[in-house]
């Protein structure tokens, strides 16, 4: 096997809320030497789980068996600038890919707001960003390359093994292992954004002209406030006001990151001072406007540790798991620290994707490291789980497979497509198990 240890590794996610000591590694170098491992594992009935950054707060790359480490291939296949596509290894994390598509005059049509992920796990859970005409980043998929617990090497798209196609553009880790991708890209853009503070009610009230009116939008709503900050991201000419270095390491580096550590470590020591620190917090906010090129605006730096729920509502729903989410922070028995983050994105044909077949509205909520949570998120999942909700694979939820098919129109089609390439369940664990069967 290649480049294998049977020394357990220790391994956790970058929340730190998941661990495991895999009985062994694999760094395949190239696909021959991948499909050949995964082949004699699976006879041997050996468990496999790829895995990546770890930016999944959930179980679903929790390698309790053998973990694999695609780190070895994470390098560029070609790029075909007049196409406008690009083919990686699936290795490669979002960061990369994004200065390797600037370099070719290229960029993602859209992003979230962390690109630490490596491609595989991004679009195995879904990723998405935020823009009522965009899709989660699995959309932009015009090819995949993924490898069977037969060592069967399987290329797939739209006219290409087209079921399959359907199901691994978000599949979970759970039908073998991805090793390329090619993507549908857009020529470089520049994006000005417009970061405001507003009242929450305003903000709600004016959601379907800020919607339709910005090719991106989002708001932020601080606990225990009447207020909320938008971010605004649209596509212009030029980038022509750049955000100067200084307040750029204000905003980004110290405010965002350092003050707001510090912030959190004395809510967490001192739970009765949230409610004030929010309200502080939200006040001090100012406007702000720059542009930059795109990935540059759509990620940030996240260096605060926390943990994470987040769920796709039918955008119809999302008043109403509003106001419960705001009725269930005022009645915890502890405080949310962290502001709750409101998306919108277009609907899509992929089996699991959260927006399948509908517009959706994603709220996530978040609380830091090591500060109680449980209560918050399964209050909240249960509000979701009646308002017709989808858990994001890579978030925090409670939910199983008998509760997840009603809401999935295409689910046992995703299953048969994982017995015909996986019915030994080489690619299975805890986390699949409880979200799809057995």
């Amino acid at each position: 096997m290649s480049r294998a240890t049977a020394t357990p590794a220790a391994w956790q996610n970058w929340a730190r809320n998941e661990q495991t000591t895999a009985a062994a590694v694999l760094q395949p170098a190239d696909l021959v030497d991948l499909a050949s491992d995964i082949r004699a594992l699976a006879e041997a009935g050996r468990r496999v789980k790829a895995v990546g950054s770890g930016h999944s707060f959930t179980a679903i790359a929790r390698a309790d068996d053998v973990l694999i480490d695609l780190s070895r291939m994470s390098g560029v296949v070609a790029v075909d600038r007049a196409a406008k596509q690009v083919t990686v290894q699936a290795g490669m994390p979002l960061c990369a890919l994004n200065d390797l598509l600037t370099h070719h005059g290229l960029a993602l049509p859209n992003l979230g707001d962390i690109d630490a992920q490596t491609i595989a796990g991004a679009i195995s859970t879904g990723t998405h960003g935020t823009g009522a005409a965009f899709g989660c980043l699995s959309t932009f998929i015009t090819g995949l390359t993924l490898v069977t617990a037969a060592g069967e090497v399987i290329r797939c798209s739209a006219d290409e093994r087209p079921e399959v196609f359907a199901a691994a553009r978000v599949g979970l880790g759970a039908l073998g292992v991805l090793t390329e991708v090619t993507l549908s890209c857009v020529d470089a853009f520049v994006l000005r954004a417009e970061e405001r503070p507003a009242p929450l009610a305003e903000v709600l009230a004016d959601l379907p002209e800020l919607i339709g009116q910005n090719d991106h939008f989002e708001f932020f709503w601080f606990p225990y406030t009447d207020r909320a900050q938008t971010k605004c991201n649209n596509r212009v000419p030029a980038d022509d006001a750049p955000l100067p270095r200084w307040r750029g390491w204000l905003d980004d580096d110290f405010l965002n990151n350092t003050a707001f550590a510090g912030v959190c470590r004395l809510g967490r020591a001192v739970p009765s001072t949230v409610p004030t620190i929010n309200a502080i917090s939200a006040r001090a906010l100012s406007t702000r406007v720059y542009t930059a090129r795109s990935d540059r605006v759509f990620c940030t730096p996240r260096r605060v540790r926390f943990v994470e729920m987040e769920y796709g509502l039918p955008r119809a729903a999302l008043p109403e798991a509003f106001a419960a989410l705001r009725r269930i922070v005022d009645g915890l028995p502890f405080k949310v620290q962290f502001p709750v983050e409101v998306r919108f994105c277009a609907a899509d044909d992929i089996w699991l994707s959260h927006g399948y077949g509908r517009e959706s509205a994603y709220v996530a909520i978040h609380q830091y490291t090591g500060a109680p949570y449980e209560p918050y998120f399964r209050a909240f999942d249960e509000v979701c789980a009646s308002l017709g909700g989808r858990p994001h694979w890579g978030k925090m939820h409670y939910r199983d497979a008998a509760s997840l098919r009603p809401v999935y129109p295409r689910f046992d089609d995703f299953l048969a497509v994982r017995d015909a390439l996986d019915p030994g369940r080489t690619f299975a664990n805890a986390y699949t198990e409880q979200v799809l069967g057995s």
